[in-house]
């Protein structure tokens, strides 16, 4: 099974005017703008998800319709209340048991819960010294066994926001090799 395991793109502020709540922050101007170059950037490197699942917050439940718009793939979003930050490791992966029989899995949620279901994910419940931080609209691959794993998972690739927004360029830039 692949899991990707996305971090929403580019939020107002807590304090920003309007703001009600936390759950109620919705993704800024500009991060509707990257994400949706950020999605074009997923399809064209030929990605597709069986499940798009999402965070019950504004901010997660934007990234994952915007991708899952430009990936044609909106009847299979999903929400799950285990995404949210106040839950543990523990509770997503029991919640994301019931998708084991998906063969590529995309989670979309927060910080600091998607850097320690990384780390799970990668090394099991002794993830000790293994840290990553995901940017906003960051996203990795981990090739896993299972839901819950049984062997630790294998990192498939880590892409940052901004390599997604180049690779959804219209046009793509030449690299010089200088």
């Amino acid at each position: 099974m692949n899991l990707y395991l996305m971090r929403h793109g580019i939020a107002v502020t807590a304090d920003g005017p309007g703001v009600e709540s936390d759950a109620a922050r919705s993704l800024t101007p500009k991060g509707i703008k990257r994400m949706h170059r950020q999605a074009r950037g997923m399809r064209r490197l030929g990605l597709s998800f069986d499940i798009v699942l999402t965070s019950p917050l504004v901010r997660a439940r934007q990234t994952a319709a915007i991708i899952a718009e430009t990936l044609q793939l909106e009847d299979h979003l999903e929400e799950v209340a285990e995404l949210a930050p106040q839950h543990s490791v523990d509770q997503l992966v029991t919640a994301l048991a019931r998708f084991n029989d998906q063969e590529d899995l995309l989670v979309v949620g927060h910080e600091p819960l998607l850097s320690y279901a990384f780390s799970y994910f990668m090394g099991g419940k002794n993830h000790v010294g293994l840290t990553v931080d995901l940017k906003k609209g960051s996203i990795g691959c981990i090739g896993i066994d299972a839901l819950p794993p049984r062997e630790p998972g294998t990192l498939q690739w880590l892409l940052t926001p901004k390599q997604l927004r180049r690779l959804g360029e219209k046009k793509q830039k030449k690299v010089s090799a200088s």
